[in-house]
């Protein structure tokens, strides 16, 4: 029985070490000296102070700040320490009635727009912490945004247009922008902007 237990116990406590210690801190320190911005989480700051991450969602519902998709985690939207969806398939009465909710919520916010609205304005996305939306979503919330804050409307497209990033390496995924860099980049925007 000894000759079973010592060598099991050797081995665990060997690949504890190895796996859980020495690979972590190998990974840790090349992830932090090749790409140390990734690493440390895509922080963005503002007057020296940290206000987000370019990969985390934030939950906007001032109507001057553009929206971004909604966010199914819980308690609250956009809680990263509860990533997930709400797992609430296309014949869920549940999630029929969460999108009636946002769409009601965006019309009543923007009751001019007659615009058929994004989906990505009303369903959540997988992990609920999507920091980005489709430029059609940006655009449809172009006019409440540029009569909130009383600025030209060609302002705020120039600013969409501007935080528009490109699919990844030219062909990955879609069109897509940042809520947060482009709403910290309309909270910059200098007084002779305005009409």
């Amino acid at each position: 029985m000894r000759t079973l237990i010592r060598p099991a116990i050797t081995l665990f406590i060997l690949l504890s070490i190895v796996t859980g210690l020495l690979y972590p801190l190998l990974v840790t320190g090349i992830s932090q000296a090749l790409f140390p911005e990734q690493a440390a989480g895509n922080l963005i700051e503002r007057d020296g102070k940290r206000v987000g991450s370019r990969l985390i969602g934030q939950n906007f519902t001032d109507p001057k700040y553009f929206w971004g998709r909604p966010s199914a985690t819980s308690p609250y939207p956009n809680n990263a320490a509860a990533s997930g969806g709400s797992n609430l398939g296309p014949l869920n009465p549940a999630l029929k009635v969460a999108v009636e909710s946002r769409v009601k919520t965006l019309c009543e916010a923007d009751s001019g727009n007659v615009t058929p609205i994004p989906i990505d304005l009303v369903t959540a996305s997988a992990s609920g912490l999507d920091p980005h939306i489709s430029p059609a979503a940006a655009d449809y919330q172009i006019g409440r945004v540029a009569r909130a804050r009383g600025l030209a409307l060609e302002v705020v497209q120039a600013l969409v247009a501007q935080y528009t990033e490109d699919r990844q390496w030219g062909f990955f995924g879609e069109p897509r922008v940042n809520v947060l860099a482009l709403n910290l980049a309309l909270d910059r925007l200098r007084p002779e902007s305005r009409p």
